[in-house]
């Protein structure tokens, strides 16, 4: 994009080449992460059934995607989760916590049939890479 840095991240995801896409991409300081599931680089999936460890192997591979492109999770500002099963929102959003602890991203999460059986959960993050909260009684705005 013309006037802003950028940079691009694959995993290798068996998808990435088929859809043309890319697993992350920084444009200026705004990064973007592509739904992320939980499948193994072997391809198979990581504990088929479990939402919990699904949510928390989603989130190792979201940290070293954001990290390749010079972000963290600590730059998170909105999550997408879709769950097969709506049952499982307690224990994603558990796992979302302790991943993203005191980032306190918006976060929506809406029941979906994923293409792959024993996936539970899909997870996409936006971040803007040193994007900090204004203190409190500060309008951003006006200062």
């Amino acid at each position: 994009m013309r006037g802003w840095e950028t940079a691009e991240h694959r995993d290798g995801g068996g998808f990435e080449e088929l859809g043309g896409y890319v697993r992350a991409k920084r444009v200026g300081p705004f990064v973007f992460v592509a739904g992320t599931t939980a499948v193994e680089r072997s391809g198979r999936v990581h504990r088929p059934g479990d939402a919990a460890a699904q949510s928390r192997f989603i989130f190792e591979r979201i940290e070293a995607a954001l990290t390749a492109v010079g972000s963290s999770l600590a730059d998170v500002v909105r999550t997408r989760a879709y769950l097969v099963d709506m049952a499982d929102a307690g224990v994603f959003a558990r796992a979302h916590r302790e991943a993203l602890g005191d980032a306190r991203p918006v976060l929506t999460a809406v029941g979906a049939q994923l293409a792959t059986p024993g996936l539970m959960v899909e997870v996409e993050v936006d971040a803007i890479v040193g994007g900090r909260a204004s203190p409190a009684g500060l309008d951003p705005f006006t200062g």
